[in-house]
C-alpha cells in the first residue's frame, strides 16, 4: 500500500480521546470533525524534555527527519512514556510540486494525512490572508495620497502555491513579486509569537517600507493590526492530531528553513512541553540550517532548552555526498560512502558546539545493504557517536525501538548559544559562516553594508541572524556537496524583519517563490469514487 492507503485504512482514535490521553478535557477543543482539533488552553509551563530531529545535509531523495520523528515518538509512547510530538504544516507548495507533503510515510505517519496536507484547518489561509491584507492597505494608503511618503515598499505578498509567474509582477503603479506564504515573514512571526499579545505586536512591528527620510515605515502606521489579529487568532491555537500508533501530535506552522527559521510554532512547543515529558520536534534541511536557527533563534525567542539532538543519515545521502550521482545512488560504492560521512562529522561537530547531546539515526530503506550499515555504524563507534538504525518506515515504533532507548539514555548537557545577539551584524553573520559552514571569507559589498548601517541607525541590531542559502550544500553553491573547504560565500542581500525580530541574510541564488517541476505531483493527484489518491 502506498502512504494514502496506509492512512485510509488505519483505524483512528476520536481526537476527543486523543485529548483526554495528555489531559485535555472536550471543553478545551474546537473540533474538526472526528480527527482534528485545535486545543484553546493557554499553557506555558514547560517541563518536559526537548528532542529536536535534524539531519545531515539534505538531497534530492529526501533523508526522512519527519518519518524519523515520529517513528521516535511512537516508540516512546510504546515504551509508555507520556510523548507528544511537535511538526510543521505542510505547504501546499511542496505538496503539489516535487517533494510531497509533510505526514511522514510507510508505518510511521500523522493521520489524517490527505486533510493535513490540504487544508488542515486552514491556519495557511488564514496566514495568507493576513500578509495579503497588508500589501492591499500599504497600496491603498499610497492611492490615497500616502500620507506616510512611503518611497519604497518592501513588503511583498504571498501565495502557498509553486508559481513562478509570480517571481515578479506589474502592479501598474509599481512592481511588485510574490513569496511561497512558507518563506513569509508573517508566517515566520506567527511560529515566534508566545501569546495573542505577543503575535499582535509583532504583526505592528513589520515593516511594509522606507519614507523619503530614509526611516521605516511600520504595520502600526497603518493602523490594521488590529483586522490582523482578527484573521490569525483562532489560527494561533496549535492543531491536535494522531500518528497511526495514536500518538498525539501537535502540527502547527510551517516556516521554510532557508528564509525563515524552518521550525513548527513556539505556542505548540511550549504547549506539548506543558503536557508530556517528553516532546520530539524537528527543524527544516540541514542540521547547518534548520538546527542552527531551530538553537540561535526559537529556543532564544522562546526561552526553550534543548535536550538531545538527532542527526538522521540515509546511505544514499552519504554517497550522494560522497560524490555519486542519483542516476547511480542504489549501486554500491563504498569509497563514496566513506567519503560521504564526512558530511555526517561536519554536522556532528557542529551541534555539539550548542552544548546539546547526538544521537546519530542511520534512516534504514530496504536498499541499504548489511555491508554498508556495518561500515556507518563502525564509523560511528571508532568516533564515539552514539548510533541507532531506525526502521520506521516500515516497521512503525517498533523500528524506532533503538533509537529511543538511546535517546532516554542521554544525561544532562549544557545547551549554549552560539554567539551573542549584542555582537556586530557583521560579526554575527560571520561566526555562522566561518563556524557552522567552515566558509574562508564571506564577501559583503558596499550596498549591503550600507543596509546594514541602516540598520544600525534604526538600533535594531541586536537581533539574532537568519541565513538564508542552498539546503545541498555548507556553501553558498548547490553543486559543492561533502564538506567542501577554501570557500567564500558572497552576500546578496539583508533584509531585516521588524515582526519576527530576526536579521535575515542572503547568500547565494535564493528562491522566496518556487516553480513547479516539468512533472509535478498536481498530475498525478486525483478523486477517485470520492477518495483522494496519489497523494504522498
Amino acid at each position: 500500500m502506498d502512504d494514502i492507503e496506509i492512512s485510509k485504512n488505519s483505524k483512528k482514535d476520536n481526537i476527543i480521546d486523543v485529548a483526554k490521553s495528555i489531559g485535555i478535557d472536550k471543553k478545551d477543543l474546537i473540533l474538526y470533525g472526528d480527527y482534528k482539533a485545535k486545543i484553546k488552553m493557554n499553557l506555558d509551563n514547560p517541563k518536559g524534555k526537548l528532542i529536536l530531529v535534524t539531519a545531515i545535509s539534505p538531497t534530492p531523495f529526501g533523508e526522512g527527519k519527519t518519518t524519523v520523528s515520529i517513528g521516535l515518538s511512537d516508540a516512546l509512547h510504546k515504551m509508555d512514556k507520556r510523548v507528544i510530538a511537535t511538526l510543521r504544516e505542510p505547504s501546499m507548495g511542496p505538496v503539489f510540486g516535487m517533494k510531497g507533503g509533510a505526514t511522514g510515510g510507510g508505518y510511521s505517519q500523522v493521520v489524517p494525512m490527505d486533510e493535513i496536507n490540504l487544508h488542515f484547518t486552514g491556519d495557511f489561509h488564514a496566514i495568507t490572508s493576513a500578509n495579503n491584507l497588508i500589501s492591499a492597505a500599504i497600496d491603498n494608503h499610497i492611492y490615497f495620497g500616502n500620507e506616510l511618503d512611503i518611497k519604497e515598499v518592501t513588503f511583498n505578498r504571498c501565495l502557498d502555491v509553486n508559481d513562478r509567474a509570480l517571481r515578479k509582477v506589474d502592479l501598474g503603479t509599481r512592481s511588485d513579486s510574490f513569496s511561497i506564504t512558507s518563506a513569509s515573514e508573517i508566517m515566520a512571526l506567527f511560529c515566534l509569537a508566545t501569546s495573542l499579545d505577543d503575535l499582535r505586536e509583532r504583526l505592528a512591528n513589520v515593516i511594509v517600507g522606507i519614507n523619503s527620510k530614509g526611516e521605516y515605515v511600520y504595520v502600526r502606521d497603518l493602523h490594521i493590526e488590529g483586522s490582523l489579529v482578527a484573521l490569525l487568532k483562532d489560527a494561533l491555537y496549535p492543531n491536535l492530531v494522531q500518528t497511526l500508533e495514536h500518538t498525539p501530535v501537535l502540527i502547527h506552522g510551517g516556516p521554510f528553513a532557508n528564509i525563515a527559521h524552518g521550525c513548527n510554532s513556539i505556542i505548540a512547543t511550549k504547549t506539548a512541553l506543558s503536557l508530556a515529558d517528553y516532546v520530539v520536534t524537528e527543524a527544516g534541511f540541514g542540521a547547518d540550517l534548520g538546527a542552527e536557527k531551530f538553537f540561535n533563534i526559537k529556543c532564544r525567542i522562546g526561552n526553550l532548552k534543548p535536550d538531545t539532538a538527532v542527526l538522521v543519515a540515509t546511505v544514499k545521502a552519504l554517497k550522494y555526498h560522497g560524490g555519486v550521482s542519483k542516476e547511480n545512488i542504489f549501486e554500491e560504492n563504498y569509497d563514496a560512502l566513506k567519503d560521504g560521512l564526512a558530511n555526517l562529522d561536519k554536522h556532528y561537530d557542529n551541534l555539539k558546539k550548542f552544548g546539546v547531546n547526538v544521537v546519530v539515526c542511520l534512516n534504514k530503506y530496504d536498499t541499504d545493504t548489511l555491508e554498508e550499515i556495518d561500515l556507518i555504524r563502525k564509523h560511528c563507534e571508532d568516533n564515539n557517536y552514539e548510533f541507532a538504525i531506525s526502521s520506521a518506515y516500515s516497521d512503525g515504533g517498533e523500528g524506532a525501538m533503538e533509537l529511543a532507548n538511546k535517546v532516554l539514555a542521554m544525561g544532562n548537557n549544557d545547551f549554549k548559544f552560539l554567539y551573542d545577539t549584542e555582537l556586530d551584524i557583521v560579526e554575527k553573520i560571520n561566526i555562522i559562516c566561518k563556524e557552522i559552514y567552515g566558509a574562508t571569507k564571506v564577501n559583503i559589498s558596499d550596498e549591503i553594508m550600507s543596509k546594514i548601517k541602516d540598520i544600525n541607525n534604526n538600533k535594531m541590531s541586536n537581533l539574532p541572524i537568519c541565513v538564508a542559502k542552498t539546503q545541498y550544500s555548507f556553501s553558498d553553491d548547490a553543486k559543492k556537496v561533502g564538506v567542501p573547504t577554501d570557500f567564500e560565500v558572497n552576500v546578496q542581500d539583508v533584509r531585516l524583519y521588524g515582526g519576527a525580530k530576526f536579521i535575515t541574510v542572503l547568500l547565494g541564488n535564493i528562491m522566496v517563490m518556487p516553480g513547479l517541476s516539468r512533472k509535478p505531483n498536481c498530475e498525478l493527484i486525483d478523486v477517485v469514487d470520492g477518495e483522494i489518491i496519489n497523494l504522498s
